[in-house]
């Protein structure tokens, strides 16, 4: 097959976007930035992502067998018990991040209080950086970012270089979940995330209550209904499309392609570049035609604002948290700016997409940017590092505090998704690394890579008539076709 090489290189990092948060701080202009490499795309299974009751007991087998090596000198996540060890350490260790509106906030420096009451003796100096996905790099290339950083886009094979293992990545499951999410080929597990982030769909619990729907939407018919409902009964605006920032559309929407409206976890990284007819109508409420449906019907029946291109990324916060706005499709990452934008923060409710595969829904998640620890510090810093990423994982409730989808296997969480299957979209068949990137190019459609244009043109078509939303598929479809031809990928399905 024809593979374009250069444009692999530039949509590779893309194609994870999605499942990453707001990059730097409460006011991003596009997609979240990239934190991951070729091996952290491989994400935990669904087992990994569930928090399960008996799960203390076996990460203290863990931490009892980490003892062993600790004792000989080997400093692991496990082997570190919060309030008893490195109590003897006085140093000053240095934390860069890109939460900026967690600088400005004050929460950082809450968080940072909270861990010396426990550890008086070490000094956490943070620094917020606002361009952090590049800024991260060039101080990570010069080694001048301190102690603890959130990992930028490294490539697996450097990971020795610049961190320090916590522990094999099967010892780091006992303790938090997506812990392959920077592994090397050994195994070994370098990076924790802060938080994590699901899919789904964030909603107002009180319009939804005012507009009578009693129960969550479960297929796309389930959903149109619920905003109907919330259009005759309520003043709010049923769905917000956040049409005018742009990464709010393709970013968001492409992010339901694959596991969560497919069931099939292999659908999206191994068979949708080989599939015929991936956007047709497979007449159950599945599939990428029921996805992208639910917009173009929202925006043809009224159930949007009255002016999709003014809207306003910054204002639509204190409009969902005021009851201004019954849903918007946003990642679980944003429930704690829509919490803090107003006086209503119990109003703020998230729901898995409102897609059923064989009676089950799904949604997928992975973690945030992940905490990692300078391999080069002193033995003192990296111990009370060490020390600072476990309280923080587990002890500080940053996560929760974020609404993320939560990281620590034994912290306590408020994230709720009861009767929803966490599913993986699994990482391209061996070879075909670069197909989708290629594909995506070819096509110009940019599924999980920037395609906010071909989401946009759907809400377009919609309000104006344009186009029926069989022409938009039909025309998709052909795009498809002829980028398989182009680059002699063998159609399978």
């Amino acid at each position: 097959m024809k593979l374009k090489k250069v444009t692999a290189l530039t949509l590779a990092a893309a194609m994870t976007f999605s499942l990453v948060g707001c990059g730097g701080g409460d006011t991003p202009t596009e997609a979240p930035a990239d934190t991951t490499t070729d091996a952290a795309a491989e994400e935990d299974n669904a087992d990994d992502a569930a928090v399960t009751d008996d799960v203390s007991d076996s990460a203290d087998d863990v931490a009892d067998a980490a003892d062993d090596g600790a004792a000989a000198g080997g400093l692991t996540y496990a082997s570190v018990k919060l309030g008893e060890d490195n109590m003897d350490i006085t140093t000053t260790i240095k934390f860069i991040h890109h939460k900026t509106d967690r600088e400005e906030d004050g929460t950082m420096a809450n968080l940072i209080s909270k861990f010396n009451e426990m550890y008086p003796n070490i000094t956490v100096e943070t620094e917020g950086i606002t361009d952090y996905a590049e800024d991260a790099l060039l101080r990570l290339s010069t080694g001048d970012w301190g102690d603890v950083m959130f990992i930028p886009a490294v490539d697996a094979a450097d990971l020795s270089t610049y961190f320090l293992p916590y522990g094999t990545v099967d010892e780091m499951s006992e303790f938090v979940n997506f812990a392959d999410q920077w592994k090397d080929a050994e195994g070994n597990c370098y990076g924790i995330g802060y938080m994590g982030n699901a899919q789904g769909i964030l909603y107002n619990t009180k319009v939804f209550a005012d507009a009578g729907v009693t129960e969550l939407p479960k297929t796309p018919d389930e959903f149109i209904a619920a905003l109907q409902a919330i259009k005759d009964n309520t003043d709010a605006i049923p769905l917000y499309t956040n049409y005018a920032a742009g990464w709010t559309m393709g970013g968001q929407w492409d992010a339901f392609l694959g596991a969560i409206t497919t069931g099939d976890e292999t659908w999206l990284n191994q068979k949708f570049a080989h599939t015929a007819e991936p956007f047709k109508d497979n007449g159950d409420g599945t599939g990428a035609y029921a996805l992208y449906k639910i917009l173009y019907d929202a925006v043809a029946q009224g159930l949007i604002e009255d002016d999709y291109t003014t809207t306003d990324w910054e204002g639509c916060k204190a409009m969902i948290n005021n009851g201004e706005i019954g849903t918007m499709v946003l990642g679980s990452w944003a429930i704690a700016q829509m919490k803090e934008a107003g006086d209503h923060p119990e109003d703020i409710g998230y729901m898995p997409f409102p897609i059923t595969v064989n009676g089950q829904q799904y949604t997928t998640a992975g973690p945030d940017y992940c905490y990692g620890i300078n391999v080069n510090a002193s033995d003192d810093n990296k111990a009370a590092a060490m020390t600072f990423v476990k309280f923080m994982v587990e002890e500080s409730g940053w996560c929760d505090l974020e609404g993320g989808y939560p990281i620590s296997k034994t912290a306590p969480t408020s994230f709720v998704f009861d009767g929803v299957n966490v599913v993986t979209n699994v990482t391209s068949l061996a070879g075909e690394e670069d197909v989708m990137n290629e594909m995506n190019a070819e096509s110009e459609l940019s599924f999980n890579a920037g395609g906010d244009a071909k989401v946009q043109a759907i809400v377009e078509a919609a309000a104006t008539g344009s186009e029926s939303y069989e022409d938009i598929m039909a025309d998709w479809t052909q795009r498809w076709n002829a980028a398989q031809e182009e680059l002699e990928i063998e159609v399978q399905y």
